[in-house]
């Protein structure tokens, strides 16, 4: 689009919109996660679920700063 002379807000709203699509895939990522991976992590207990835990968090922290 900007090789293409686009008009800058139109490029602006096209990365906003790409932007909106990428944290919504994100947050199906990480509801994913959490239902399946932690979930059952977390119902076998011991240190799988320690990590488990610990990814899902430091993957929100990740998400927030973003």
């Amino acid at each position: 689009m900007v090789d293409e002379d686009v008009y800058c807000i139109d490029i602006l709203t096209q990365i906003s919109a790409l932007n909106s699509a990428l944290e919504n895939v994100a947050l199906g990522l990480l509801d994913d996660h959490l239902r399946h991976c932690v979930v059952d992590a977390a119902r076998e207990g011991g240190d799988e679920a320690e990590i488990k835990l610990k990814e899902a968090s430091d993957a929100v922290r990740r998400l927030v700063k973003s």
